[in-house]
């Protein structure tokens, strides 16, 4: 790993609010990720399943954890099962976790060889009546690869299929979503990575500057920052691109008078950032486009305001339509009579502005969190309201990254990294 060792006591802490929350005699178990093969002997990166990674600190492949509260044995109640590591694997593929290392880094002092896990595992189901098994039950989910831990669950249901089964997710839902300060610190370090590389690019856009040179001045800046990578594939969309939400080809070349639409992170220690920001690449925004970007950019900030323990998700969003629909108004986009007759189920502003204000951000991009419970202090949102206009070939996002506090404001951890209108254009001037 490229990111400074994480503190353990992070994650006994992590594994203390789990196991508070499990019903009595019950064992938990988490899996690792796979290491996912594309062809003849390559393999796209590893990259660790996120809840074995909130509970243990291990970024590896092939590693179980088991969490059994209630164990006879004293030694059972957490125990870390590891791929073997020995001096070839050490010349071939780097160094693994020891044992001895696995405990510094996750403070769990059972540690097996993975090769035991059968055998330990029989003796823990004859003394465990509950099982919690990991399934991915993220609102955005939609996977269509068996995973290793379905492939582990369903082995586990057909060789101990009496035992009781629940899921772990109703737990880490709740848990995941409100951040430790250690968490808050490693997101606001993936904040900080994402505005080195902005203040790079800033310097570096120019009329026909390729998208792809954008997204290689993020990337080398990043992986120079300790970074282990964009967040999420980067969205690098000059003009016309800006209208497609999920433009990541990045293959075009940029205009004089386009603005660049810019939807990129930096991850660190498997924390997200997810920043947009939109710059003109001639170095000035036209009178057009600056009405297009304050409008938008009135809407963030006062949809930000709105990020206050007690809010709930879906009023939430039904406010910052209403603020959208005036500042479209306001531009000429539609009109009262476009919002008078408009369907409810698809209000007029979504003709420009389509998708949601905030997700969940931590661990994942699209963070663990329940949409129909109240918002929580120590929670980490996205604030990115959006216009787009086609007939313009222009598209304007804006996208900064918010903790809620328990009283006042939000703290932006984007706060440093430039936004206004001036501050953009006066740095692009350099």
């Amino acid at each position: 790993m490229k990111y400074f060792p994480i503190d353990s006591n992070l994650f006994i802490k992590n594994r203390k609010k789990f196991v508070s929350k499990m019903k009595s005699n019950s064992l938990a178990i988490f899996n690792s990720n796979d290491i996912y093969p594309i062809s003849a002997d390559s393999a796209l990166p590893f990259a660790q399943h996120r809840d074995i990674f909130y509970l243990s600190n291990v970024d590896q492949e092939e590693s179980v954890l088991v969490i059994f509260p209630d164990a006879p044995k004293e030694s059972h109640k957490e125990i870390l099962f590891l791929k073997e590591t020995n001096d070839h694997i050490a010349v071939w593929e780097g160094e693994k976790l020891t044992k001895e290392k696995a405990l510094e880094t996750s403070g769990i002092k059972t540690v097996y060889w993975l090769q035991d896990l059968e055998k330990v595992l029989f003796e823990l189901m004859t003394q465990a009546e509950n099982i919690y098994i990991n399934t991915n039950e993220h609102y955005r989910a939609n996977v269509e690869t068996e995973t290793r831990e379905a492939r582990f669950i369903k082995w586990l249901q057909e060789k101990y299929p009496a035992h009781t089964y629940f899921r772990s997710q109703p737990i880490l839902q709740r848990l995941r979503s409100i951040k430790e300060p250690e968490e808050i610190a490693l997101i606001q370090q993936a904040c900080n990575i994402t505005e080195k590389g902005f203040r790079r690019i800033l310097k570096a856009t120019k009329p026909n500057v390729w998208e792809y040179e954008l997204e290689a001045d993020y990337i080398h800046e990043f992986i120079k920052n300790r970074s282990n990578g964009f967040s999420y594939t980067p969205i690098i969309a000059s003009g016309y691109n800006a209208n497609v939400l999920h433009y990541i080809e990045n293959n075009q070349q940029c205009k004089t008078g386009d603005v660049i639409l810019m939807d990129v992170g930096a991850s660190y220690a498997n924390y997200a950032s997810d920043m947009t920001r939109c710059v003109p690449v001639s170095g000035k925004f036209t009178e057009r486009q600056k009405d297009v970007y304050n409008a938008v950019l009135r809407v963030k900030k006062a949809a930000a305001k709105m990020l206050i323990p007690g809010t709930m998700w879906a009023a939430y969003h039904v406010e910052v339509g209403n603020l959208m629909t005036q500042e479209l108004i306001g531009l000429g986009l539609i009109t009262d009579e476009d919002v008078k007759n408009e369907n409810p189920d698809w209000p007029a502003y979504k003709k420009y502005f389509m998708h949601g204000t905030s997700h969940h951000m931590g661990l994942d991009t699209h963070d663990y969190g329940i949409l129909t419970e109240p918002m929580q202090a120590g929670m980490v949102f996205t604030v990115e309201p959006g216009i787009y206009i086609p007939d313009e070939n222009l598209g304007i996002r804006l996208e900064d990254d918010y903790v809620i506090q328990e009283s006042g404001e939000p703290f932006n951890l984007m706060k440093n990294i430039p936004l206004e209108i001036d501050d953009i254009e006066a740095l692009m001037a350099e």
